[in-house]
Protein backbone atom coordinates (compact mmCIF):
# COMPACT_ATOMS: atom_id res chain seq x y z
CA UNK A 1 0.00 0.00 0.00
CA UNK A 2 1.21 3.36 -0.84
CA UNK A 3 -1.63 5.62 -0.01
CA UNK A 4 -1.33 8.98 1.76
CA UNK A 5 -3.16 9.85 4.48
CA UNK A 6 -3.38 13.46 5.09
CA UNK A 7 -3.03 15.20 8.81
CA UNK A 8 -4.07 18.44 9.60
CA UNK A 9 -2.73 20.03 12.56
CA UNK A 10 -5.03 21.75 14.58
CA UNK A 11 -2.72 21.98 17.97
CA UNK A 12 -2.23 25.85 17.80
CA UNK A 13 -5.83 26.42 17.31
CA UNK A 14 -8.13 23.95 18.98
CA UNK A 15 -4.92 22.78 20.98
CA UNK A 16 -4.33 26.04 22.32
CA UNK A 17 -7.41 28.15 22.18
CA UNK A 18 -8.18 26.85 25.71
CA UNK A 19 -5.37 26.45 27.78
CA UNK A 20 -4.89 28.52 31.26
CA UNK A 21 -1.69 29.57 30.12
CA UNK A 22 -1.39 32.55 28.12
CA UNK A 23 0.72 31.17 25.35
CA UNK A 24 3.01 34.56 23.12
CA UNK A 25 3.06 34.77 19.73
CA UNK A 26 6.16 33.86 19.33
CA UNK A 27 5.59 30.86 20.81
CA UNK A 28 3.17 30.06 18.70
CA UNK A 29 5.82 30.85 16.05
CA UNK A 30 8.12 28.30 17.44
CA UNK A 31 5.79 25.62 17.78
CA UNK A 32 4.16 26.15 14.16
CA UNK A 33 7.90 25.66 13.02
CA UNK A 34 8.52 22.51 14.71
CA UNK A 35 5.59 21.27 13.33
CA UNK A 36 6.64 22.35 9.92
CA UNK A 37 10.33 21.00 10.94
CA UNK A 38 8.63 17.35 11.32
CA UNK A 39 6.93 17.49 8.17
CA UNK A 40 3.09 18.52 9.02
CA UNK A 41 2.10 20.22 5.54
CA UNK A 42 -1.56 21.10 6.68
CA UNK A 43 -2.28 23.39 9.91
CA UNK A 44 -5.10 25.38 11.22
CA UNK A 45 -3.48 27.95 12.79
CA UNK A 46 -5.20 30.39 14.47
CA UNK A 47 -9.45 31.71 14.79
CA UNK A 48 -10.28 35.12 13.81
CA UNK A 49 -13.30 35.03 16.85
CA UNK A 50 -13.72 37.69 19.48
CA UNK A 51 -10.86 38.30 21.40
CA UNK A 52 -13.28 38.40 24.71
CA UNK A 53 -14.26 34.75 23.80
CA UNK A 54 -11.20 33.53 23.53
CA UNK A 55 -8.50 34.90 24.57
CA UNK A 56 -5.94 32.31 23.73
CA UNK A 57 -6.49 33.91 19.68
CA UNK A 58 -6.58 37.75 19.97
CA UNK A 59 -3.57 37.69 17.89
CA UNK A 60 -4.80 36.13 15.21
CA UNK A 61 -4.15 39.83 13.27
CA UNK A 62 -0.81 39.79 13.66
CA UNK A 63 0.29 35.82 13.73
CA UNK A 64 -0.62 34.70 10.14
CA UNK A 65 1.21 36.70 8.14
CA UNK A 66 4.57 35.53 9.95
CA UNK A 67 3.43 31.92 9.89
CA UNK A 68 6.91 30.00 8.25
CA UNK A 69 6.84 28.29 4.92
CA UNK A 70 3.35 29.93 4.10
CA UNK A 71 4.36 28.74 0.42
CA UNK A 72 4.80 24.64 1.27
CA UNK A 73 1.70 24.49 4.43
CA UNK A 74 -1.89 24.80 3.69
CA UNK A 75 -2.28 27.21 6.73
CA UNK A 76 -6.06 27.41 7.47
CA UNK A 77 -7.87 29.60 9.82
CA UNK A 78 -11.51 29.24 11.63
CA UNK A 79 -13.91 32.43 10.92
CA UNK A 80 -17.21 33.09 12.61
CA UNK A 81 -19.12 35.69 10.28
CA UNK A 82 -18.49 37.88 7.18
CA UNK A 83 -16.76 40.42 10.31
CA UNK A 84 -13.98 37.44 10.93
CA UNK A 85 -13.47 36.43 7.36
CA UNK A 86 -13.06 40.39 6.19
CA UNK A 87 -9.65 40.18 9.08
CA UNK A 88 -8.68 37.11 7.95
CA UNK A 89 -8.78 38.16 4.52
CA UNK A 90 -6.36 41.24 5.64
CA UNK A 91 -4.07 38.62 7.43
CA UNK A 92 -3.46 37.12 4.03
CA UNK A 93 -5.22 33.81 4.78
CA UNK A 94 -6.28 31.48 2.07
CA UNK A 95 -8.44 28.72 3.39
CA UNK A 96 -10.70 29.89 6.07
CA UNK A 97 -13.34 27.48 7.90
CA UNK A 98 -16.80 28.18 9.40
CA UNK A 99 -18.32 25.97 12.15
CA UNK A 100 -21.64 24.88 12.43
CA UNK A 101 -23.40 22.91 15.50
CA UNK A 102 -25.70 20.25 14.81
CA UNK A 103 -28.42 20.76 17.18
CA UNK A 104 -30.18 24.08 18.39
CA UNK A 105 -29.17 24.66 21.82
CA UNK A 106 -25.37 24.23 20.93
CA UNK A 107 -25.47 27.14 18.74
CA UNK A 108 -27.88 28.67 21.50
CA UNK A 109 -25.21 28.28 24.82
CA UNK A 110 -22.50 28.48 21.86
CA UNK A 111 -23.02 31.36 19.85
CA UNK A 112 -26.49 32.85 21.00
CA UNK A 113 -28.00 32.09 17.76
CA UNK A 114 -30.75 29.21 16.50
CA UNK A 115 -29.62 26.60 14.08
CA UNK A 116 -31.35 28.35 10.80
CA UNK A 117 -29.52 31.56 11.70
CA UNK A 118 -26.32 30.20 13.03
CA UNK A 119 -26.90 27.96 9.29
CA UNK A 120 -27.34 31.27 7.21
CA UNK A 121 -24.43 32.99 8.81
CA UNK A 122 -22.18 30.26 8.12
CA UNK A 123 -23.05 29.66 4.23
CA UNK A 124 -23.16 33.94 4.04
CA UNK A 125 -19.49 33.79 5.08
CA UNK A 126 -19.06 31.00 2.66
CA UNK A 127 -20.01 32.44 -0.39
CA UNK A 128 -18.45 35.48 0.95
CA UNK A 129 -15.16 33.49 1.41
CA UNK A 130 -15.65 31.78 -2.56
CA UNK A 131 -16.23 35.10 -4.16
CA UNK A 132 -12.83 36.47 -2.77
CA UNK A 133 -10.98 33.48 -4.06
CA UNK A 134 -10.24 31.51 -0.71
CA UNK A 135 -10.74 28.09 0.20
CA UNK A 136 -13.24 26.84 2.40
CA UNK A 137 -14.59 24.31 4.64
CA UNK A 138 -17.13 23.51 6.94
CA UNK A 139 -17.26 22.05 9.81
CA UNK A 140 -20.71 20.41 11.30
CA UNK A 141 -20.38 20.22 15.20
CA UNK A 142 -21.48 17.99 17.50
CA UNK A 143 -22.22 15.34 14.71
CA UNK A 144 -22.46 12.38 16.42
CA UNK A 145 -23.92 13.83 20.25
CA UNK A 146 -24.84 16.79 21.59
CA UNK A 147 -23.58 17.25 25.57
CA UNK A 148 -27.14 19.48 26.00
CA UNK A 149 -29.19 17.26 23.86
CA UNK A 150 -27.85 13.94 23.82
CA UNK A 151 -27.49 11.92 20.47
CA UNK A 152 -27.89 13.60 17.02
CA UNK A 153 -30.18 12.27 14.36
CA UNK A 154 -28.10 11.52 11.27
CA UNK A 155 -30.43 12.72 9.03
CA UNK A 156 -29.78 16.13 10.31
CA UNK A 157 -26.29 15.90 9.80
CA UNK A 158 -26.70 14.97 6.33
CA UNK A 159 -29.25 17.89 5.63
CA UNK A 160 -26.28 20.18 7.34
CA UNK A 161 -23.88 19.31 4.83
CA UNK A 162 -25.87 19.50 1.98
CA UNK A 163 -26.57 22.89 3.31
CA UNK A 164 -22.67 23.79 3.79
CA UNK A 165 -21.61 22.27 0.27
CA UNK A 166 -24.22 24.62 -1.67
CA UNK A 167 -23.09 26.97 0.25
CA UNK A 168 -19.56 26.77 -1.36
CA UNK A 169 -17.64 24.49 1.05
CA UNK A 170 -15.18 22.29 -0.86
CA UNK A 171 -14.18 20.16 2.29
CA UNK A 172 -16.52 19.13 5.25
CA UNK A 173 -15.55 18.01 8.58
CA UNK A 174 -17.61 15.88 10.44
CA UNK A 175 -16.61 16.52 14.23
CA UNK A 176 -17.02 14.53 16.91
CA UNK A 177 -16.47 17.75 19.29
CA UNK A 178 -17.12 15.76 23.03
CA UNK A 179 -16.17 12.41 22.07
CA UNK A 180 -18.91 10.43 22.16
CA UNK A 181 -18.85 8.67 19.08
CA UNK A 182 -18.00 5.02 18.49
CA UNK A 183 -16.99 2.97 15.17
CA UNK A 184 -20.08 1.87 14.24
CA UNK A 185 -21.62 5.04 14.32
CA UNK A 186 -18.89 6.38 12.45
CA UNK A 187 -18.95 3.89 9.97
CA UNK A 188 -22.09 4.34 9.34
CA UNK A 189 -22.42 8.38 8.96
CA UNK A 190 -18.87 8.85 7.58
CA UNK A 191 -20.24 5.79 4.68
CA UNK A 192 -23.47 7.69 4.00
CA UNK A 193 -21.74 11.02 3.53
CA UNK A 194 -18.85 9.40 1.26
CA UNK A 195 -21.83 7.83 -0.84
CA UNK A 196 -23.37 11.10 -1.13
CA UNK A 197 -20.73 13.74 -2.05
CA UNK A 198 -17.56 11.36 -2.02
CA UNK A 199 -14.94 10.74 0.18
CA UNK A 200 -12.33 13.10 -0.77
CA UNK A 201 -14.39 15.90 -0.13
CA UNK A 202 -14.86 14.67 3.54
CA UNK A 203 -12.70 14.89 6.68
CA UNK A 204 -13.06 13.77 10.44
CA UNK A 205 -12.40 15.41 13.65
CA UNK A 206 -12.72 13.11 16.85
CA UNK A 207 -11.77 14.08 20.62
CA UNK A 208 -10.80 11.55 22.65
CA UNK A 209 -13.05 11.44 26.01
CA UNK A 210 -13.92 8.12 25.99
CA UNK A 211 -11.08 6.30 24.55
CA UNK A 212 -12.06 6.02 21.03
CA UNK A 213 -10.91 8.80 18.96
CA UNK A 214 -8.19 6.35 17.32
CA UNK A 215 -10.61 3.35 16.63
CA UNK A 216 -13.44 6.04 14.93
CA UNK A 217 -10.30 7.26 13.09
CA UNK A 218 -10.13 3.48 11.78
CA UNK A 219 -13.32 3.30 11.09
CA UNK A 220 -13.75 6.55 8.97
CA UNK A 221 -10.74 5.24 6.85
CA UNK A 222 -12.61 2.31 6.36
CA UNK A 223 -15.43 4.19 5.34
CA UNK A 224 -12.92 5.45 2.47
CA UNK A 225 -11.86 8.99 4.39
CA UNK A 226 -8.37 10.20 4.05
CA UNK A 227 -8.43 13.42 5.82
CA UNK A 228 -8.23 14.06 9.81
CA UNK A 229 -8.05 16.76 12.35
CA UNK A 230 -5.71 15.55 14.95
CA UNK A 231 -3.27 17.66 17.72
CA UNK A 232 -0.18 16.87 18.85
CA UNK A 233 0.07 15.11 22.34
CA UNK A 234 -3.73 15.11 22.59
CA UNK A 235 -3.80 19.05 23.45
CA UNK A 236 -7.20 20.91 23.37
CA UNK A 237 -10.66 20.62 23.85
CA UNK A 238 -13.58 22.91 23.10
CA UNK A 239 -13.84 25.36 25.80
CA UNK A 240 -17.83 25.70 24.89
CA UNK A 241 -18.73 22.05 24.77
CA UNK A 242 -18.58 20.51 28.38
CA UNK A 243 -16.77 17.03 28.54
CA UNK A 244 -15.06 17.79 25.51
CA UNK A 245 -11.76 16.12 26.73
CA UNK A 246 -8.25 16.35 24.17
CA UNK A 247 -8.44 15.72 20.69
CA UNK A 248 -6.94 12.35 18.52
CA UNK A 249 -3.43 12.63 19.10
CA UNK A 250 -0.97 13.43 16.19
CA UNK A 251 1.50 10.37 16.95
CA UNK A 252 -1.52 7.79 17.25
CA UNK A 253 -2.69 8.88 13.92
CA UNK A 254 0.47 8.89 12.49
CA UNK A 255 2.04 5.86 14.21
CA UNK A 256 -1.45 3.39 13.33
CA UNK A 257 -1.25 5.21 9.58
CA UNK A 258 2.44 4.23 9.16
CA UNK A 259 2.15 0.66 10.74
CA UNK A 260 -0.92 0.41 8.03
CA UNK A 261 0.91 1.22 5.06
CA UNK A 262 -0.16 4.69 4.78
CA UNK A 263 2.27 7.58 3.99
CA UNK A 264 2.14 11.29 6.17
CA UNK A 265 4.85 12.73 5.52
CA UNK A 266 5.63 13.02 9.07
CA UNK A 267 8.74 12.49 11.05
CA UNK A 268 8.15 10.61 14.38
CA UNK A 269 10.71 11.91 16.17
CA UNK A 270 10.25 15.32 15.25
CA UNK A 271 7.05 15.10 16.04
CA UNK A 272 8.03 14.59 19.64
CA UNK A 273 10.48 17.42 19.75
CA UNK A 274 7.33 19.48 18.69
CA UNK A 275 5.44 17.57 21.60
CA UNK A 276 8.06 18.77 24.05
CA UNK A 277 7.80 22.23 23.63
CA UNK A 278 3.67 22.64 23.66
CA UNK A 279 4.50 20.95 27.09
CA UNK A 280 7.10 23.39 28.21
CA UNK A 281 4.63 26.24 26.56
CA UNK A 282 1.22 25.13 28.75
CA UNK A 283 3.08 23.83 31.63
CA UNK A 284 1.74 20.50 31.38
CA UNK A 285 1.96 16.75 30.56
CA UNK A 286 1.00 16.09 26.80
CA UNK A 287 1.34 12.84 24.96
CA UNK A 288 -1.23 10.20 23.30
CA UNK A 289 -1.72 6.71 23.62
CA UNK A 290 1.64 5.48 21.69
CA UNK A 291 3.82 8.27 23.92
CA UNK A 292 5.39 5.26 26.13
CA UNK A 293 6.22 3.52 23.55
CA UNK A 294 7.71 6.07 21.50
CA UNK A 295 9.57 7.49 24.17
CA UNK A 296 10.91 3.94 24.92
CA UNK A 297 11.69 3.54 21.12
CA UNK A 298 13.40 7.00 20.68
CA UNK A 299 15.92 5.11 23.83
CA UNK A 300 16.80 2.21 21.85
CA UNK A 301 16.76 4.45 18.51
CA UNK A 302 17.46 7.78 18.76
CA UNK A 303 16.76 8.77 15.18
CA UNK A 304 13.68 8.84 13.59
CA UNK A 305 12.65 8.65 10.17
CA UNK A 306 9.98 10.23 7.86
CA UNK A 307 6.60 8.05 7.84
Amino acid sequence: MDEVLLVNEVGPRDGLQNQKVLVARSDKLRLVRALVDAGVRSIEATSFVSPKAVPQMADADELFPLLPNAAQVDYSALVPNLRGLERARAAGVREVAVVLSATETMNQRNINMSLAQATAVCAETLQGAVGAGMRTKAYVAVAFECPFEGPVDPAIVLALVEQMVRAGAREVVIADTIGAADPRAVAKLMGRCAREWGADRLSAHFHDTRGFALANAWAAMEAGIRKFDSSLGGMGGCPFAPGAAGNLATEDLVLMATQCGFKTGIDLGLLRVAIALAEDLTHRKLGGRSAAWLDKQAQLQPVAGAV
